[in-house]
């Protein structure tokens, strides 16, 4: 009482009868607002979270277990609140030795459909690695060993236009259209290589076999990951390698027993109650 600053955060403290307030750090809350922008809490999170049309959920109980390379379990945080912050020098668990996490970087919560990660804007994003063949959407960014691809829908070009003289062109008919791509992305976010996605092509990506191959990625697995057509579809499957096929993390991603994610350098693993 009487501080003009927040001592957790800095950020001032709002002034009486100014408004909605963040319980956790006093940040001023717009109207419509579910979730601070300072510190990630939920507005006006309480000691229960819905779980279902007049349902609340009482056992907020989970563990994020820190896992090293190996697998190896290295630190067990058992949290037992509505949500759970993750950051560099921000959140209620902070990794300040991280450089590749942000301030605040992401936030598990209890949400009506279950345990929810949700990145919070980080520079290098939230990744949660895949349990089951994903469908890919156009956007999605994949982390395949140490590389980054972004899944872009290209859409169907249409039939060219016939030559004035109907001289045939010279060039490949098949596949007569790309109707997605996959690109590789550097750290800085530029493009280095691309390669383009049809109907009926299955493309293999892996160290040593596959129809792209990364020889000098040492995390990569030998054949690591599988993008399948699906007719107009396109499905990325892991193709048991030893590091995982992860996707980043946008809106809400559900969290089950066993769920990895990375944010940072920093690998968990997710345990809920029975």
């Amino acid at each position: 009482p009487g501080l003009p600053f927040c001592p957790g955060c800095g950020r001032r403290l709002t002034a009486p009868g100014s408004g909605p307030a963040c319980a956790r750090c006093s940040t001023p809350l717009p109207p419509g607002t579910r979730f601070c922008s300072t510190c990630g809490a939920p507005a006006g999170s309480g000691a229960t979270v819905a779980r279902g049309s007049g349902e609340r959920r009482t056992d907020l109980r989970f563990t994020l277990v820190l896992v090293d390379d190996a697998g190896t379990e290295v630190q067990r945080f058992d949290r037992s609140s509505a949500d759970t912050t993750i950051g560099r020098a921000d959140g209620d668990l902070r990794f300040p030795d991280d450089p590749y996490l942000s301030p605040l970087h992401a936030r598990l919560s209890w949400e009506a459909h279950g345990l929810v990660v949700r990145d919070l804007g980080s520079r290098n994003g939230t990744w949660v690695f895949l349990e089951a063949p994903h469908r890919l959407v156009d956007g999605d960014l994949l982390l395949i060993g140490a590389q980054l691809f972004r899944f872009r829908r290209l859409g169907y070009p249409g039939p060219h236009a016939p030559d004035a003289d109907a001289t045939r062109r010279m060039g490949s008919m098949v596949p007569s259209a790309d109707i997605a791509s996959l690109t590789q992305l550097r750290s800085d976010g530029s493009v280095r290589d691309v390669i383009h996605l049809s109907p009926g092509r299955d493309v293999y990506i892996g160290r040593e076999r596959g129809d792209w191959i990364f020889p000098y990625d040492p995390s990569m697995s030998s054949q690591h990951a599988l993008i399948r057509s699906e007719d107009a579809d396109f499905v990325v499957l892991d193709q048991n390698s030893r590091n995982g096929v992860a996707r980043a993390v946008r809106g809400d991603v559900i969290m089950g027993p066993g769920s990895r994610m990375l944010t940072g350098d920093r690998l968990f693993r997710v345990e809920l109650p029975a």
